[in-house]
């Protein structure tokens, strides 16, 4: 076990966990944060992405002791009312069916629109390449940030 010092949310946390522990589980198991949700264990879904820095990373492979003195942001972080523009257009645009992978399909976009306001098709497609919607709503999806761009 070892001592972390975690800025998640723009919330100081002490974490005393064994230093391989994946971020998705202190997270959701220390933090009690459970928007970011397990897929696969790979980072091949996409459904535990957070933003890192700013950046969309799969949380699920990434050790605690890698994210210390980082900024995390994970979907309960993005706003405080849920009225970020991506969340906005995913409402707008009817997007969740199950919902399961939608916390890492937002987070993604929220990058995307972050580095790129103005997304063509290929753009989009390149950035959320790794995003599963096993309802298969990826026309609703990109929609939704096609929208979201319009938003910002």
């Amino acid at each position: 076990m070892a001592k972390f010092t975690l800025n998640v949310n723009n919330v100081k946390h002490e974490i005393d966990v064994d230093p391989t522990t994946p971020i998705l589980w202190v997270l959701r198991d220390h933090l009690n944060l459970v928007g970011t949700k397990y897929g696969c264990g790979m980072a091949q879904c996409g459904a535990c992405t957070i933003h890192l820095d700013g950046n969309a990373m799969r949380s699920c492979v990434m050790p605690i002791s890698t994210v210390e003195d980082r900024a995390i942001t994970t979907i309960e972080g993005l706003s405080e009312k849920g009225d970020h523009p991506v969340q906005q257009a995913w409402i707008e645009n009817d997007v969740p069916q199950c919902g399961y992978c939608q916390a890492g399909q937002i987070m993604s976009a929220a990058a995307l629109l972050k580095d790129n306001p103005s997304p063509n098709d290929a753009d989009i497609d390149a950035a959320m390449h790794g995003n599963i919607c096993r309802c298969g709503t990826y026309t609703r999806i990109k929609a939704a940030i096609k929208s979201a761009s319009k938003l910002s």
